[in-house]
């Protein structure tokens, strides 16, 4: 009966979340390479829906860690922003999640690629980060750069894998209760559900 009881509690509760989304078009953007990243853009989805999509290159970075490393720092060196696989009719969406790892302590060049390609003004931008524990570098401060007719929400970031160290996924077990957690209050602080 108390297991009844609690049950009927939380559906209660979940269905009755109110949030600012309420009729808004949400796309959950991000780019990974040990899956990290994409682990919290599926914690994002569970909470606000939307779509997600993965950032994919006309030109993939190649597999071996340190030869992607020097391409991307000589990337980051010349400005330059790599041509995007990935299409999406930006007009359907009002509310943005830009989701990306730090890179040279920056943003990476394909999400800058996302952020000069799309025509993101007057829609709502909420960025969030994996990193290998040096924070997010620059990146919030670039996305509101690229985003200047944005609202921009304060961002998220969280530890991921060290890949220079050989340690990969590790959005799992207590790392991903405990980020599952740290997700969702955020979502709450910023004011995306309630």
């Amino acid at each position: 009966m108390i297991a009844l009881l609690l049950s009927l509690m939380t559906s209660c509760s979940k269905a009755q979340q109110p949030s600012t989304l309420a009729g808004k078009k949400i796309l959950i953007v991000y780019l990974t390479r040990t899956k990290n990243t994409f682990a919290v853009a599926q914690m994002i989805q569970k909470n606000v829906g939307g779509t997600l999509l993965g950032l994919e290159l006309v030109k993939p970075y190649p597999e071996n860690y340190r030869q992607h490393v020097a391409q991307m720092v000589q990337e980051n060196r010349d400005n330059y922003l790599p041509p995007l696989k990935t299409r999406v009719d930006m007009e359907k969406y009002d509310i943005v999640f830009v989701g990306f790892p730090t890179w040279d302590m920056k943003i990476p060049p394909p999400m800058k690629s996302f952020l000069k390609q799309y025509d993101l003004k007057g829609k709502t931008i909420a960025p969030f980060n994996t990193n290998a524990g040096y924070g997010v570098g620059s990146g919030f401060e670039t996305v509101k750069e690229f985003c200047p007719d944005s609202k921009v929400l304060e961002g998220y970031s969280t530890t991921g894998g060290i890949e220079r160290d050989g340690v990969l996924f590790v959005m799992k077990g207590e790392k991903e209760t405990r980020t599952s957690a740290e997700v969702r209050e955020w979502l709450q602080k910023i004011k995306v559900i309630h």
